[in-house]
C-alpha cells in the first residue's frame, strides 16, 4: 500500500506532537482535524478518548480501536542544588534515559533539559552504577530549587522525549510512541479508505482512539461502557521478536516485514478472529499468528471484558524496540494492517452469527 503525501503529513505531525498518558489532548486534536472529513460525526469523553463515526444511528455498533497515549516521566522530587528526580508515568525505561534530551511541560511552557550521567571516566571498572529510578536525574541548567520553580517547573510536570519521525531505507518508519500512535494513524486510515471509496456499512462504525492504555487499559474500559459495541477490533503493537537478545520460546516468533499478526488469546473472541484470518486469505494479506496465555495486554482485554461481554479480537503491528525512542515498524505491514481492518468491515453484517452455540 502506497501512502499518499496528506497521509505521511499527517502521520509526520501526529507523531512529533507530545500525547503522553493523561495529556494526550494535543495529539488529540491533530488526529480529530484528520478524521473529520471522512466520519459523519466526531466525540470526546471527559478523560479524552476521541471518536469519529459513520452511520451513527445504526443499532448495530462496530469499533476499530487504537490508543493514543505515550510513555513518560513526572517530576518527582527537585533537589536543593536544582537537579530533578523522576516517577515513571507508563511503562518508561531508566535504561535509556541517560544522556537524552527531554522536554519538560513546566507552567511557562516547555523547558529543555537533559538526564545526566557521570561520565565514563569516573565510574570505574567493579561496581559500575546501573541506571535505576532512584539514581536518574534531570539537569536543566538550575543551579538551585528556587530557579528551577521560577522556570515554571513543579512536582507534577510531565517530562517527554522529544525524538522525531523519520523514514530509515525507504522500509521503515521510526520514531517514539510508534506505540501506539502508529495504530491512530491505522484506523484513521481505514476511515478515509471507507469515505474515499464511498464504501456503504450496514452498522455504526466507531473509530476510536483511546486515552491511558500504558497505565492500565483505562481509556478502553471507560469508552466500552459508553459505547457498548456488538463488536471491536482492537489494534495495538506487538515485538519484532527477531532482534537481538528477544527469547522466542518465550515471546513468539514475528517480524517486521512478515505481515500483521492475529492474536491468539482468551479474550480473543473465535469467530472475529477467524472473520480476520479468511479475510486476510482470501484478500492475499500476508499476516502472522502470536499468542496470549492470560490477558493479551492491550486494550482488546477491556472491550472483550466490558458490557457482559463483547467480541472482540487483536490485530498487531510487529515493532521492534518497544518503549524506546527508536521504535521501528515497516511501513509495508503498517500497510497491511490498514487493508486488513479495512477488508474485514467490508465482511461484517450484523446479522452474523456471533455466539459459540
Amino acid at each position: 500500500m502506497k501512502f499518499d503525501k496528506k497521509s505521511l503529513k499527517f502521520l509526520e505531525k501526529y507523531l512529533n506532537t507530545s500525547s503522553p498518558t493523561g495529556y494526550e489532548h494535543e495529539g488529540q486534536k491533530v488526529w480529530m482535524d484528520y478524521i473529520r472529513p471522512y466520519v459523519d460525526a466526531v466525540e470526546v469523553d471527559h478523560y479524552g478518548t476521541c471518536y469519529g463515526i459513520i452511520n451513527p444511528e445504526a443499532e448495530f455498533k462496530v469499533v476499530i480501536e487504537a490508543h493514543a497515549d505515550e510513555i513518560s516521566w513526572y517530576v518527582n522530587y527537585i533537589t536543593d542544588d536544582g537537579l530533578i528526580y523522576v516517577i515513571r508515568n507508563g511503562g518508561s525505561d531508566q535504561t535509556i534515559a541517560p544522556s537524552k534530551v527531554v522536554h519538560i511541560h513546566g507552567e511557562k511552557g516547555i523547558v529543555k533539559g537533559v538526564f545526566g550521567w557521570p561520565a565514563i571516566h569516573t565510574r570505574g571498572t567493579q561496581n559500575e552504577p546501573v541506571p535505576k529510578i532512584e539514581n536518574i536525574f534531570i539537569d536543566c541548567g538550575a543551579v538551585s530549587k528556587q530557579e528551577v520553580e521560577e522556570m515554571g517547573i513543579y512536582v507534577g510536570c510531565m517530562i517527554t522525549y522529544p525524538d522525531e519521525f523519520f523514514e530509515m531505507n525507504d522500509r521503515y518508519f521510526v520514531c517514539r510512541a510508534l506505540d501506539n500512535r502508529i495504530g491512530g494513524f491505522m484506523i484513521a486510515e481505514v476511515a478515509r479508505l471507507l469515505s474515499e471509496n464511498k464504501n456503504s456499512i450496514p452498522f455504526g462504525l466507531y473509530i476510536t482512539n483511546s486515552v491511558q492504555e500504558e497505565v492500565g487499559l483505562y481509556g478502553a474500559d471507560m469508552i466500552a461502557d459508553t459505547i457498548k459495541p456488538n463488536i471491536a477490533i482492537v489494534t495495538d503493537v506487538t515485538h519484532d521478536t527477531t532482534t537481538p537478545m528477544i527469547e522466542k520460546k518465550k515471546e513468539g516468533d514475528q517480524k517486521c516485514g512478515d505481515g500483521p499478526v492475529v492474536f491468539f488469546a482468551p479474550s480473543v473472541h473465535h469467530i472475529i478472529r477467524e472473520l480476520i484470518i479468511e479475510t486476510a486469505k482470501t484478500k492475499n494479506i500476508p499476516f502472522q499468528r502470536a499468542a496470549a496465555s492470560r490477558a493479551t495486554g492491550t486494550d482488546t482485554d477491556a472491550f472483550a471484558h466490558s458490557n457482559g461481554g463483547v467480541p472482540s479480537a487483536l490485530i498487531s503491528l510487529p515493532l521492534r524496540y518497544m518503549h524506546t525512542t527508536v521504535e521501528i515498524v515497516s511501513k509495508e505491514d503498517v500497510g497491511n494492517v490498514i487493508k486488513l481492518i479495512y477488508e474485514t468491515l467490508l465482511s461484517i453484517q450484523p446479522e452474523m452469527k456471533l455466539k459459540y452455540h
